[in-house]
């Protein structure tokens, strides 16, 4: 696991209103019915990711009364109020268990926006309102979901790429883009969360955490791969003069390796490519049997990776292939780490084909664009009460605020139909007849544990579009 002791318990991790809450819903209510949702937001489609890690590492440990006590004190001095006898009751009578049922649809699985995802349920009439408790810890499946989601999308543009200018889409999709994100995000779990999430689609990854996670909670032995590559340090403590040594090392030290990157642009990565990649050390490329990855690291993306490829070109060499776009020589490649994003990505790929450059020739590595510049709203997602019991009845809950009809929420115990045409839609679980969602938790108990090559499977590329 990440950790064998989180940073807080269940019962604190939430926000202080909830604290609060337990005493404003109506006498004899005794059963609260809510769901996950992406509203909208950037993509049409949400890929549904990390709710087996939240179960694993947070919701199968028993609430203890050592934890209980804490909280009570904690409500104290914070100035809230604090259900004693509610908590006390789960650590005791329920046996540290908490009193929900967790429906979800699988992970990996592709859903249009607007519709469920998972829906959570109570299952002690004296403890509903723990339902609602859980929502700030749940709704936090924003985050890989919008990860997954985002890696996914940049899988479709690039396979459309390769479609349009490549020989073989499926020998290369799956390293096309790398995660390079772990030192921008805000946490070591912000990494672990995130960097597991890109691993549903890509396999290529330099955040060990995510990897690591991936393998621990997702029951993989290796999520994840890299290469041997270089930084600007290991260039630069060569010296300016010395820069063509610093890159014959790298030939060198892996020299029976099948492929390594190197930075190349301490300097002037255009003199570079063009007079020590392939001048002064173009015969000692040839010689490697492998395949070098030369990497710029600043400039206007799009330019700089048009001018090398050019460059590099006329050092190397290219061929053309049955789509008619040239490929460099086996032994040269391109990986563009620095300014990437989705809309980058388009841009670079855009230019490099009207220029006749296969997508063949480039491979990306994305940091803060894949797991940091995303928010909840991105896919605007949203957790609300829909169905509640009260006084012995089951009655719709549901907001719609006159001033952003954008956030009227759903009514009654929901579930997420495949229907007849083949589409996903949100209905009323009385007129469910082929649900997609399921029981994945319990009372404590975590009823389905997927591993990480069932939900790839699901989350497999559709056929290319662009």
């Amino acid at each position: 696991m990440l950790g064998s002791n989180p940073l807080i318990s269940t019962i604190l991790d939430t926000d202080s209103y909830k604290f609060s809450h337990w005493v404003q819903y109506p006498p004899n209510t005794t059963g609260m019915f809510s769901y996950l949702e992406s509203r909208g937001g950037k993509f049409g489609e949400t890929v549904f990711f990390g709710l087996q890690y939240y179960l694993k590492q947070f919701l199968s440990n028993p609430v203890t009364m050592e934890q209980v006590d804490e909280a009570a004190a904690f409500a104290k001095a914070h100035g809230v109020p604090f259900n004693l006898e509610g908590w006390t009751r789960i650590a005791t009578t329920l046996g540290g268990k908490i009193p929900v049922k967790i429906r979800a649809v699988p992970e990996g699985t592709v859903v249009p926006t607007g519709n469920i995802l998972m829906s959570v349920e109570s299952t002690d009439p004296e403890t509903f309102w723990v339902v609602s408790w859980l929502e700030t810890m749940l709704v936090r499946l924003w985050y890989p979901t919008t990860v997954a989601t985002l890696s996914h999308y940049t899988k479709r543009l690039i396979a459309a790429y390769l479609e349009m200018t490549a020989d073989d889409v499926e020998a290369e999709i799956a390293f096309k883009l790398h995660d390079f994100g772990s030192r921008g995000v805000s946490s070591q779990e912000s990494a672990a969360i995130g960097g597991a999430a890109h691993l549903v689609n890509f396999m290529g990854s330099d955040t060990v955490a995510g990897i690591h996670m991936a393998n621990t909670f997702y029951n993989h032995e290796m999520s994840g791969f890299s290469i041997p590559a270089s930084e600007h340090s290991t260039m630069t403590m060569w010296g300016r003069a010395n820069e063509a040594m610093a890159y014959s090392n790298m030939l060198e030290q892996y020299k029976d390796q099948p492929i390594f990157a190197c930075v190349s642009d301490s300097y002037d990565i255009m003199n570079a490519a063009s007079n020590i990649w392939g001048g002064e050390l173009l015969g000692k490329v040839h010689e490697y049997k492998g395949t070098l990855v030369v990497r710029p690291d600043s400039g206007d993306p799009v330019e700089v990776c048009l001018e090398l490829l050019e460059r590099l070109e006329t050092a190397f060499g290219s061929t053309v292939n049955s789509k008619g776009y040239k490929v460099l020589a086996n032994d040269v490649r391109i990986i563009q780490g620095d300014g990437v994003n989705f809309e980058s990505i388009d841009k670079i790929l855009s230019a490099l084909k009207d220029k006749g450059f296969s997508a063949t020739n480039i491979a990306f590595g994305m940091g803060g664009g894949l797991l940091q510049q995303v928010n909840r709203d991105t896919q605007k997602f949203a957790f609300k009460c829909s169905s509640a019991t009260v006084q012995g009845e089951e009655m719709d809950v549901y907001k719609d605020p006159a001033t952003d009809s954008v956030k009227k929420s759903k009514r009654g115990r929901l579930e997420l139909d495949l229907i007849h045409t083949g589409e996903m839609v949100t209905v009323r679980r009385e007129e469910s007849y082929n649900t997609l969602l399921r029981d994945v938790y319990l009372d404590g108990e975590i009823l389905v544990e997927d591993d990480l090559d069932s939900i790839r499977e699901r989350a497999t590329l559709p056929p290319p579009r662009k």
